[in-house]
């Protein structure tokens, strides 16, 4: 499992987020503190809130999921 710490400055860059999840064949968690959230589901993602250090958690490997996520990266 690899885990990567990120940070969302706005709205957009969480669809974009998620979208890039979506594409994964993995499960994908994204955790701020003690909550775990699917990283597919938007609404998760949301309600973890923006410009907070989240990490991500993923349970395979995908380098264009990396490379497309490397712009949130901290």
């Amino acid at each position: 499992m690899k885990e990567i710490k990120i940070c969302f400055t706005n709205p957009d860059d969480v669809k974009e987020f998620v979208r890039a999840a979506r594409k994964c064949e993995f499960d994908i968690d994204l955790t701020y503190q003690r909550a775990v959230v699917d990283a597919k589901s938007i609404l998760g993602v949301f309600a973890l809130g923006l410009e907070k250090p989240l990490v991500v958690n993923c349970h395979g490997t995908n380098q264009e999921f990396e490379d497309s996520i490397s712009k949130f990266t901290m």
